[in-house]
């Protein structure tokens, strides 16, 4: 005699199936996200050891761009363009808002202990706030305005990578706006035409030198570097 599966068997086969593909996959993803918060908490530690230029001593608080990301040397990454002695407080895929990052809080507020000492502070990035609720990005940079005190700030706000781009009028509204309220200077980058990695995220080595200069030439026009 033939047994034949019912349907509530079928379908409770079917679900635990579902249930360990998912658990197995999860597995993975985390995993994954683990070694690449590692390698990211290994990254910043390497650039932040790395002093570049002399003269007034510049704290540059950021993201991958800051942290030089895909680039052969690190220590070439934007930053490096500025007449200054300046230290990175980088972390890739971290922004203003707290849930920018998939590695924990590394909002930029929570660097701003970083630039202790430092005659200037330069805030560069808003591209991992793409998807995070302007009310996060407003509470971010509220916090990090607080948590530097009566620092110099400059907001260099994020810049039309192809890949984000749609995103990124949101975001350079809403820090602009900040940085007028705290009456911090504010550099709008959402226009600049910089080459990128294929990635069409993160700034080719030639993309970093052409930033960095325009950066340096506005804090510059503005009587705040150089």
């Amino acid at each position: 005699m033939i047994l034949r599966p019912s349907l509530h068997h079928v379908l409770v086969v079917l679900l635990a199936a579902v249930l360990i593909a998912v658990f197995f996959t999860t597995t993975r993803a985390r995993g994954s996200d683990a070694a690449l918060c590692a390698r990211h908490a290994v990254d910043a530690a390497a650039r932040a050891r790395i002093v570049t230029g002399a003269g007034v001593p510049v704290t540059v608080i950021g993201d991958s761009w800051t942290v030089g990301l895909g680039l052969p040397d690190p220590g070439r990454s934007w930053p490096s363009s500025l007449p200054a002695r300046v230290r990175v407080a980088g972390f890739s895929g971290s922004g203003f808002s707290r849930g920018a990052s998939h590695c924990g809080d590394h909002a930029f507020a929570t660097r701003a202990p970083a630039a202790r000492g430092a005659g200037l502070v330069i805030v560069a990035g808003g591209l991992n706030d793409f998807d995070q609720p302007t009310a996060d990005i407003r509470a971010g940079f509220r916090s990090l305005i607080a948590s530097l005190g009566s620092r110099p700030v400059v907001v260099v706000g994020p810049a039309s990578a192809p890949s984000r781009a749609a995103s990124v009028e949101r975001v350079n509204t809403t820090l602009a706006s900040l940085s007028e309220e705290y009456g911090v200077a504010f550099i709008d980058t959402s226009a600049w035409a910089l080459s990128y990695l294929p990635d069409r995220l993160h700034l080719s080595a030639a993309g970093h030198a052409a930033y960095g200069q325009r950066v340096a030439d506005e804090l510059a026009a503005r009587g705040l570097l150089g």
